[in-house]
């Protein structure tokens, strides 16, 4: 199978320059956009919500895969990374760029839930999972990646993996589906009866 994107995002090439200028080593990796593009096309008029930024390479995918009508949340701590995908991105109408603490604005946020949740970040996904989970729509959908060991995990952080994996397979308002792909990935949809 040739998983290699078919389409790409025309601002990627900036993005990928930019952050390689920052030396910022954590971006979306195309296969992995790729589902993301595919994930928002899913949901047209949706909510989206990215926890983790960086200099917007997931942004991108997601907002290739919107149609006019969706609109997307993202979240990023390090303002001077997410200055990079502002620069690139902030023109399109339907992202909005929250500069903050991740486990801070899930607490705070009262809004709308989302159609789709990507938790890039601690914050979502390792940190406040169950109030991320608590912002998926019904029928909506929660994607985590870089579930295999990655460059700068800390020591002992496979065992917070794999407690986050048990915890995800154990919950019954959930399917969930793990994907031996990309950086490894878990994808869950919320029951529309939950």
């Amino acid at each position: 199978m040739d998983d290699t994107p078919s389409r790409v995002p025309a601002v990627l090439p900036a993005l990928r320059a930019a952050a390689r200028d920052a030396g910022f080593i954590m971006s979306c990796e195309e296969r992995i956009g790729s589902l993301l593009a595919v994930l928002a096309a899913a949901c047209p008029g949706g909510r989206i919500l990215e926890l983790g930024t960086g200099v917007g390479e997931g942004t991108a995918w997601l907002l290739s895969g919107m149609d006019s009508n969706s609109c997307l949340v993202t979240v990023e701590l390090d303002e001077g990374v997410q200055k990079v995908a502002r620069e690139q991105l902030a023109t399109d109408p339907r992202v909005d760029f929250v500069a903050g603490e991740g486990g801070e604005w899930l607490q705070e946020y009262d809004g709308e839930p989302f159609d789709l949740v990507f938790a890039d970040t601690w914050p979502g996904k390792f940190t406040h999972l169950e109030t991320a989970l608590g912002l998926v729509a019904p029928g909506g959908t929660y994607l985590i990646d870089d579930l295999f060991p990655q460059p700068g995990w800390p020591p002992g952080h496979e065992a917070s993996v794999e407690r986050l994996l048990s915890a995800l397979d154990a919950r019954r308002d959930f399917h969930c589906v793990r994907m031996g792909w990309a950086s490894g990935l878990l994808m869950a949809v919320r029951s529309s009866t939950s």
